[in-house]
């Protein structure tokens, strides 16, 4: 999965679902990611929106899936 795809060419992402204070969000290409309510600081979310401004969260995620897929190959 490389992000600069994902956010490129003004592409979108869409709000899937809340629970348990976490907003979902779901870029183009569907990589599902998710933005924590402690995280938002009072910030306007829309269902759809530009996906580079939600750069900072797929990153964060992105590293998440990477480092759970490092811990399990050892």
């Amino acid at each position: 999965m490389n992000i600069k795809e994902m956010v490129k060419d003004n592409k979108k992402v869409r709000f899937k679902y809340f629970r348990e204070n976490t907003f979902y969000y779901e870029t183009e290409c569907g990589f599902e990611f998710p933005i924590g309510i402690d995280e938002v600081n009072g910030a306007t979310f829309q269902s759809e929106d530009r996906a580079m401004l939600f750069m900072r969260w797929i990153r964060k995620h992105l590293a998440l899936i990477e480092k759970a897929r490092a811990d399990g190959a050892t």
